[in-house]
């Protein structure tokens, strides 16, 4: 580990000598040249850019593109949640690139008023009282306890590997739900809005995440349950069941009425 990050500082050690020992007018230019006054922020969802923006540039040469480029080389980064590594790249003299690679994160539970964030190994990540926008409410969880950075304590470990498979299809077909709900039995009901989606066990599940986006938006502003427990690529269909307060029925009920 140290061998891996000694390059890296001696790196980051030489630009600092350079800076200091270049004299008054080197000193000026390498300051003034190089100091970052335009930043993006790219691969962050769970931070705001200027969160980002804090936690990389800061002390006496925070603000030096040559500096931050050299510490920020694909680094680890152990003290932040949520954030795997960061990379600093320089697109001009006065402007840098951040790329923030985040930790896949498979789900979270609410746990005693928090909310417990773990990933495809059940790890749990962090433990906080905000709640993060793309990352779904894992429900059929049974535990006792909490420890962070360690597992969450469940019989079946593969339920994680199962909760991660099934987020990172959502993301890749662009399917959002809030909560997801792995029941004893091993089906899977998705909670979208107002409508309740039953996908029945993990067989074809890759078939039935990537045909739900066009399914979900014919049903905008509907209310009831869609049943796709026996949808695959053989048997392309899905039955939706309204509930009785769904928009479509009151309209239908208003149109027998006015008759």
């Amino acid at each position: 580990m140290m061998r891996k990050k000694l390059p890296k500082l001696i790196s980051v050690f030489v630009i600092l000598i350079l800076i200091a020992g270049a004299g008054c007018y080197g000193y000026l230019y390498l300051t003034r040249t190089y100091e970052v006054t335009t930043v993006y922020v790219d691969g962050n969802s769970h931070y705001s850019d200027d969160e980002i923006k804090d936690m990389i540039m800061t002390g006496r040469f925070g603000h030096n593109s040559l500096y931050l480029s050299r510490k920020y080389k694909n680094k680890a980064i152990e003290d932040v949640p949520f954030v795997e590594t960061m990379d600093v790249s320089i697109l001009s003299p006065d402007t840098i690139q951040i790329q923030v690679y985040e930790k896949a994160l498979a789900g979270y539970i609410e746990y005693l008023g928090r909310y417990v964030y773990f990933d495809k190994d059940g790890i749990v990540v962090e433990v906080s009282g905000k709640k993060t926008k793309g990352i779904p409410e894992v429900l059929g969880v049974d535990f006792d306890y909490v420890v962070l950075y360690e597992p969450l304590p469940v019989e079946d470990n593969s339920l994680f590997k199962n909760v991660l498979n099934l987020t990172q299809l959502m993301e890749k077909y662009e399917v959002f739900a809030e909560k997801v709900y792995f029941k004893p039995g091993g089906e899977i009901i998705l909670y979208h809005e107002d409508i309740d989606i039953y996908l029945g066990s993990d067989t074809d599940l890759d078939v039935k995440i990537m045909n739900l986006k066009p399914i979900l938006k014919n049903l905008v502003g509907r209310s009831g349950t869609l049943r796709m427990e026996n949808y695959s690529e053989s048997n392309p269909k899905a039955g939706f069941e309204p509930d009785s307060d769904d928009p479509s029925k009151n309209r239908e009920k208003e149109e027998g009425d006015g008759d």
